[in-house]
């Protein structure tokens, strides 16, 4: 059989997969759909299901994986598919049959965030989180750093060079106590080296405040060219 596999939102970008499109080209060829949603449960979607939720498409999806960490604030993961589709998982894929599986209280720990995150209270923290995220895209590109604008909450600032990219992390850290990971190759391509954020709803306008005055301070400091200096890589909504 053939299988599409895709993600519904790309962490490196902050993209979000044509969903409707591969399902059709998925019809016209036969093919099984797989997305993976975990950069997106608990973060979109009328339930926090995901992309695919959100833009009313689950059910043409054969398999939806996804994670309970990131939103869900804990770890392991979980498929979600047809009864023989997840029976033939459990049968033949060495990945669960060898896998230990996870301890009650993580599974009452995801089952609650789950719950939580279904109720209005988490349809309010998903606007919040929208929020917080267009907010610091806006702030970093008034003072003209490279952002990627993207639909999704991953805000991604180039930096453009390796060894600039570990170093802007390694300042914000030491002078600023902002932890952010340097993105380098192979994660990404060569000459397109990032620091990568993403905000949540309980980050404050403080909070982003500092970290915009600390990338300020770094980016100054290390030389590292701005979006007038080497072309906007902002896509801002007309």
């Amino acid at each position: 059989p053939k299988i599409i596999l895709f993600e519904s939102v790309y962490s490196m970008d902050g993209d979000i997969a044509p969903i409707s499109e591969i399902c059709d080209l998925a019809e016209e060829y036969c093919a099984y759909t797989f997305i993976d949603e975990v950069h997106a449960v608990g973060l979109y979607g009328d339930q926090g299901g995901g992309i695919a939720q959100r833009d009313g498409l689950q059910d043409r999806i054969d398999i939806i994986s996804g994670t309970f960490g990131k939103a869900f604030g804990v770890y392991g993961g979980y498929i979600a598919g047809s009864e023989r589709i997840l029976d033939a998982v459990r049968s033949f894929s060495p990945g669960f049959i060898f896998t230990t599986a996870l301890p009650p209280s993580v599974i009452a720990g995801a089952l609650t965030s789950v719950k939580y995150l279904k109720t209005e209270n988490g349809v309010e923290l998903r606007r919040q989180h929208q929020e917080r995220a267009t907010h610091l895209k806006q702030m970093l590109v008034d003072i003209q750093l490279p952002v990627v604008w993207s639909e999704s909450h991953i805000v991604p600032v180039m930096v453009g060079e390796a060894s600039l990219c570990k170093q802007a992390s390694d300042l914000l850290m030491d002078e600023f106590s902002i932890y952010v990971q340097p993105i380098n190759y192979p994660t990404v391509p060569r000459g397109t080296e990032r620091l990568r954020f993403t905000p949540s709803p309980l980050h404050t306008d403080e909070i982003m405040q500092h970290l915009v005055n600390s990338l300020d301070l770094v980016w100054d400091r290390l030389g590292i060219p701005r979006a007038d200096q080497i072309g906007s890589v902002s896509f801002l909504d007309e």
